[in-house]
């Protein structure tokens, strides 16, 4: 093992099984590879930890070389494949004739640092980013054709852009900034509370449920609940029971079923430490804002495209579905997703 700081990273290496079959088949365009990276970490609240990072590697090699991460629920898995039939993360995001499609472009995901819930420590942001950079000196890899992140997967994207933008030839940035909105944050932090009541209470299952189900409050729109769950309350066992309350129970009962609490804490924490200097970025950055979104407000995006200056433009959708836009609004973010990728670098921007 080695300590990972800006002069040099050596982390160990260690395909799964079978990553060690698909290496063989690298040439196909199904080729899958999953594997783990073992390094020393200097975490940037947390101090040198020794930590492993999962990831897959899907696609032709030789292709363009896309690394993609997703929310804080996201995984390395982002779409079923050859090797791994089960559904992924990107389902609707990835496939033939997408702008992620595995036969013209290759695909790289990680597990996020404390995403399996061992990590009970601040993670930030920057901490994702040096992982995302040891995992590609594991594989070899020098300079990404593009790093495409939704929501937190946004954040890392930006703090990757900003430490290790010599790696990187453009970024795709959908419903992120460059800082946590004072009202999300507080949003977070009453979700995390009802997780410290439900554990005081030996209820940690039931107090992580109550926040997911908060949380799907902010990622969705009033607009999408006035359309889905416009119904008269009902009377149930002498207590009045709301339209909604189906969907948010079983929002809560499915987060459950696959999320550690500490992954969620630890995480949900490592959006509010978020911060990143736009003026250290220096590579062509997309951005994709949704109108409406009330964890990423347009305005913020604004000030994180001022703040590019002319490495930045602005994509803007209106949709129903607020911060989870681009889960639902698949399509129309494939389009801007194409255009983003096949944009030509201006000369001089990178390597």
């Amino acid at each position: 093992m080695s300590l990972v700081d800006t002069a040099a990273r050596i982390p160990e290496y260690v395909p799964e099984p079978a990553g060690i079959a698909a290496c063989a088949a690298a040439s196909a365009a199904d080729a899958v590879v999953r594997g783990r990276v073992q390094v020393v970490l200097p975490m940037r609240h947390a101090g040198a930890r020794e930590v492993e990072i999962g990831y897959e590697l899907c696609g032709a090699a030789g292709a363009p070389l896309v690394f993609v991460a997703g929310g804080i629920s996201a995984s390395r898995h982002l779409a079923s494949n050859a090797a791994h039939g089960e559904a992924g993360w990107a389902e609707h995001l990835v496939g033939s004739g997408r702008a992620l499609d595995p036969a013209r472009v290759r695909l790289l995901a990680i597990d996020f640092l404390g995403a399996d819930g061992t990590l009970d420590a601040p993670i930030d942001t920057a901490d994702q980013a040096d992982a995302v950079a040891a995992v590609l000196d594991a594989l070899g890899i020098g300079v990404l054709h593009a790093f495409v992140g939704y929501s937190y997967g946004a954040l890392v994207g930006l703090q990757f852009a900003a430490r290790h933008g010599a790696r990187l030839r453009r970024l795709v940035a959908v419903s992120g900034a460059h800082r946590a909105h004072p009202y999300a944050a507080a949003w977070r932090a009453l979700q995390r509370r009802a997780v410290a009541l439900g554990q005081l209470q030996c209820a940690d299952a039931q107090g992580l449920s109550l926040a997911r189900q908060f949380a799907m409050l902010s990622y969705r729109t009033p607009d999408e609940f006035a359309e889905r769950f416009d119904a008269a309350p009902e009377v149930i066992n002498g207590r009045v029971r709301v339209a909604a309350e189906d969907y948010l129970d079983a929002a809560g009962a499915r987060y459950v079923a696959r999320t550690p609490v500490t992954a969620w804490l630890r995480l949900s924490e490592s959006i509010d430490l978020h911060r990143v200097d736009p003026a250290r970025i220096r590579v062509p950055v997309t951005l994709v804002a949704v109108e409406g979104d009330g964890l990423v407000p347009l305005a913020d995006a604004v000030a994180l495209l001022e703040g590019l200056g002319a490495y930045g433009r602005l994509r803007v959708l209106r949709s129903p579905y607020g911060h989870d836009a681009f889960l639902k609004e698949t399509d129309r973010i494939d389009t801007l997703l194409t255009a983003a990728l096949q944009a030509p670098i201006p000369s001089g921007d990178t390597a």
